[in-house]
């Protein structure tokens, strides 16, 4: 065997922070090092995949809960996960189809198709939409529903909470219409600042329709929300807004 490299290291290390994540994100079930080792595509011992599980958990990128030897994200996790491993998904043709069928039913009036847009992206996600018109001071917000279905949210404080942040619409607005670094932006858990929903993701975009209408599409959900859907759909949303709109 030869001497492994230091960045062979570091692409080991960012495929097994990636296999936990995304198994964390679909099953909300802390992560086994067994399960790591099943999943890897090239020959690692399972000594080795312990040893970096616990660098990860060092460096602040994983966690455990007391009661489990398998880790769970912390939010730094999430950060690297969202910025450097994570890939974006297409949608499925049949869902494009549908969501265009959706818009077909609607006026031209632009409160109306955003409301639908709300609408429809609540429903495409299982997430919290919320949608702003830039210049004016109301959102379309839909999906509060899901909330209380959030296994993550069976703490009545937390989803109580949540429900107040999205009552209190101009700290949404405050949120949603901050400078964006890059067209889609995620922002996870603490890093909105805004303690009522500090412990979701939302991931923010800006839109602009080709009547020159601009404002903000916004996916609220649990810091294990589905990272890589939630970025796919919203980007085809700002894509069909421009085209339809």
């Amino acid at each position: 065997m030869g001497i492994t490299q230091p960045e062979e290291i570091k692409e080991r290390k960012e495929r097994i922070l990636a296999i936990t994540i995304g198994h964390y994100i679909k099953t909300i079930t802390p992560v086994s090092s067994a399960y790591i080792s099943k999943s890897m595509a090239f020959d690692i011992s399972s000594a080795t995949i312990r040893n970096i599980l616990a660098e990860l958990e060092e460096d602040g990128y994983l966690t455990h809960p007391h009661t489990s030897a398998g880790r769970v994200p912390t939010e730094k996790g999430y950060r690297y996960y969202v910025d450097h491993l994570m890939y974006e998904i297409e949608l499925l043709e049949e869902e494009k189809r549908r969501i265009k069928e959706e818009y077909q039913r609607e006026s031209s009036k632009l409160e109306k198709l955003l409301e639908k847009t709300s609408y429809v992206l609540s429903e495409i996600t299982n997430y919290t939409s919320i949608i702003s018109i830039d210049g004016e001071s109301r959102i379309f917000c839909q999906g509060t529903n899901f909330i209380v279905s959030y296994p993550d949210y069976q703490d009545l404080r937390k989803i109580q909470s949540i429900l107040r942040a999205l009552d209190e619409k101009q700290k949404l607005m405050e949120i949603i219409n901050r400078d964006l670094e890059r067209k889609t932006y995620i922002y996870i858990g603490h890093e909105m600042a805004c303690q009522e929903i500090d412990h979701c993701s939302l991931v923010v975009s800006r839109y602009e329709t080709k009547h020159g209408s601009t404002g903000r599409l916004a996916i609220l959900g649990p810091t294990r929300m589905d990272y890589q859907r939630v970025v796919s759909t919203i980007d085809y949303f700002v894509e069909l807004m421009e085209e339809i709109f």
